[in-house]
């Protein structure tokens, strides 16, 4: 089993940036890819982006491009979520995900491992 536990949310204004944080109970590099998910009330889990522990290879999501970065610290077995330029639209529940298979894939469905989430709040 692999734990992963979610930090750094909170309620910010719109334009502000945020940093959210993912360590994990085991080397990142064993768990291939890692991605940030979000969840709107009302709306379905959908990808922000996921990286490629080994290489560090990132994909993010159209919506977020050029706001959101994902990087990574593999001697910390910490994957983290920079985001920039944040607006009301971004407000949801940020989960952290781990694919131990690699396969990378921008589906909830491809992770089996899950955090608790982290709730991010933008408003004015």
């Amino acid at each position: 089993e692999v734990r992963l536990v979610e930090s750094g949310g909170g309620s910010v204004q719109p334009g502000k940036s945020l940093r959210l944080s993912c360590p994990a109970s085991r080397y990142i590099t064993s768990l291939k890819c890692m991605g940030w998910f979000r969840q709107a009330p009302g709306k379905e889990r959908e990808g922000v982006g996921r990286i490629e522990t080994g290489v560090g290879i990132i994909y993010n999501f159209d919506s977020v491009k050029g706001r959101f970065t994902i990087s990574k610290d593999n001697g910390e077995n910490m994957v983290y979520l920079q985001m920039n330029s944040l607006t009301p639209e971004d407000t949801a529940m940020y989960y952290c995900a781990a694919d131990p298979n690699g396969r990378c894939s921008s589906e909830v469905s491809g992770y089996r491992y899950w955090g608790q989430g982290t709730q991010v709040t933008v408003s004015s």
